[in-house]
């Protein structure tokens, strides 16, 4: 008789947790906010894929959510060195990135002024991907203070947010919704 494994472990009952390493850590170490942050970012961007989009947005959506699956298991690691190979970002997945980036801005106007978000949900979870990856990013850059993380992982949380921003106006253009521009009262 096969039994399931059950998704519960009461481990972490107590507030602490397990690294990739078998460090155990409170539930509020860096190194967990970090990753924690970036699982966060990952159920956005699954939001943005759900919706109607585009094929070629939903399958770089879904690229974007396996590289963040690689960034979380990097930022859970502690400083043991560990037994098994880990997946790790690679320097393509910033170039992806940029490609997109380039290829998109190509269509859009050019920026004048700051951007309000929102017009139309999906533009406004693209704006919401993009605030919590520049947490995400923020985290990530104090945990690597204590905690040396590979500089591939900051520069992708980076260019991602830049992703999200112009994605963000890619969809608006899309949609017909115009952009409502910040125009600062002075």
């Amino acid at each position: 008789m096969n039994k399931k494994r059950k998704i519960y472990t009461k481990t972490g009952d107590r507030g602490r947790t397990t690294l990739i390493g078998g460090t155990r850590v409170p539930k509020y170490d860096i190194r967990i906010e970090a990753y924690g942050t970036v699982d966060e970012l990952n159920s956005y961007v699954g939001l943005i894929r759900d919706q109607n989009i585009d094929n070629r947005s939903k399958e770089l959506l879904l690229e974007i959510q396996k590289c963040l699956f690689t960034l979380e298991s990097s930022l859970a690691q502690d400083e043991k060195p560990v037994t098994h190979a880990l997946p790790a970002l690679l320097a393509e997945d910033v170039e992806l990135l940029e490609k997109e980036i380039d290829k998109m801005n190509e269509q859009l106007p050019e920026l004048t002024a700051f951007i309000l978000p929102g017009g139309h949900p999906t533009i406004s979870y693209c704006h919401v991907a993009r605030t919590v990856c520049r947490r995400a990013e923020r985290l990530t850059i104090r945990r690597n203070e204590e905690f040396p993380t590979d500089a591939l992982n900051i520069q992708y949380l980076n260019r991602l947010s830049d992703y999200f921003f112009v994605l963000a106006r890619k969809f608006s253009l899309d949609l017909g919704i115009p952009e409502s521009l910040w125009k600062p009262r002075v």
